[in-house]
C-alpha cells in the first residue's frame, strides 16, 4: 500500500472513495481534513456535491413550506340577485308569414319590442324586436319599469277558454282577483288571446300585458310561481308609479 493511500485510509472517514466521501462530507458539513483539501479531485467532487445538497434542502424547504401554509380562501361569490327567478314564461310568438293580411296588421308592441299583428277580431297574431321600444325590452316582470309601461297587470282564476277557428290560438276570460296595473278597474273580467294550450279553465293566473297589446307577453301559472312575482310587483309599485314610459 502506498503513503497516499494510507493518509487516506485512517483520517476521519477519507478512505479513497472519493465520491461517497465528499457526498457525505458535503452532507454532513464537517471540516475537510488537510490531505482532502490537496486533493483536487476530491474537492472537485466535493464542491459538486455541495452544490446538489444545497439545491436539495432549497426544494425540501419549498415543499415544507407549501405543506404548513394554510389553505388559501376561497374566493367569495358574486353576490346574487335579490330577486329569486320564477317560472314566468314569456310568450312564443309566430309569424304566418305566407299570410298578407297578417303582415299589413303588425303593430308595434311596447313592452319588450315585439312586433304583434292583429287580426279583426283583435287578437295578436305575430311578433318581432322594435326598436322604438328598446328601452322596455327585456324588463323584467314584476319591475318598475315593466309595471309602469305595462298595458295590464291583473292575477285571476281562468272561466273560459275558447279555440279561436283558424288559428292556434284560443280566447281566455279571466276573473280578476287582483288589479295591479291599472290598481283599480270597474271591469271584474279581462279577455286575451294566447297560444293553444297555455292555460286552463280553472287555473290561478298572473298575467302581463305590453302597451299597444293584445295578449300577454309574460305570465305565471299556479299560487308557487305566482306568490314570487306577487312580491316582486307589490315592492315595486310604488316606484312604478314615479316613472313614465316613453
Amino acid at each position: 500500500m502506498t503513503a497516499e493511500n494510507e493518509s487516506r485510509n485512517g483520517r476521519d472517514g477519507y478512505d479513497g472513495r472519493t465520491g461517497a466521501d465528499a457526498l457525505l462530507a458535503a452532507i454532513t458539513g464537517e471540516p475537510l481534513p488537510d490531505d482532502a483539501r490537496a486533493d483536487a479531485a476530491f474537492m472537485a467532487e466535493h464542491r459538486s456535491a455541495a452544490a446538489d445538497v444545497a439545491l436539495l434542502r432549497e426544494q425540501l424547504g419549498l415543499i415544507g413550506q407549501a405543506l404548513t401554509e394554510p389553505p388559501a380562501e376561497a374566493k367569495a361569490p358574486e353576490p346574487v340577485p335579490l330577486r329569486r327567478p320564477s317560472r314566468v314564461r314569456r310568450r312564443a310568438f309566430t309569424l304566418a308569414f305566407g299570410t298578407l293580411a297578417v303582415a299589413a296588421v303588425a303593430s308595434v308592441v311596447a313592452g319588450l319590442g315585439w312586433l304583434v299583428s292583429q287580426g279583426g277580431d283583435g287578437l295578436a297574431s305575430g311578433g318581432s324586436a322594435d326598436e322604438a321600444s328598446s328601452k322596455q325590452a327585456g324588463a323584467d316582470f314584476g319591475s318598475p319599469r315593466y309595471l309602469a309601461c305595462a298595458r295590464l297587470v291583473v292575477e285571476g282564476d281562468v272561466t273560459a277558454v275558447v279555440p279561436v277557428p283558424g288559428t292556434a290560438q284560443e280566447r281566455i276570460t279571466l276573473r280578476v282577483t287582483r288589479f295591479y296595473q291599472p290598481d283599480k278597474s270597474d271591469d271584474e273580467e279581462v279577455t286575451f288571446a294566447m297560444e293553444e294550450g297555455v292555460v286552463h279553465q280553472g287555473e290561478h293566473v298572473l298575467v302581463g300585458v305590453p302597451q299597444h297589446a293584445a295578449a300577454p307577453d309574460l305570465w305565471a301559472v299556479g299560487e308557487k310561481d305566482i306568490a314570487v312575482e306577487r312580491a316582486w310587483i307589490t315592492a315595486s309599485l310604488s316606484e312604478a308609479r314615479k316613472l313614465t314610459c316613453e
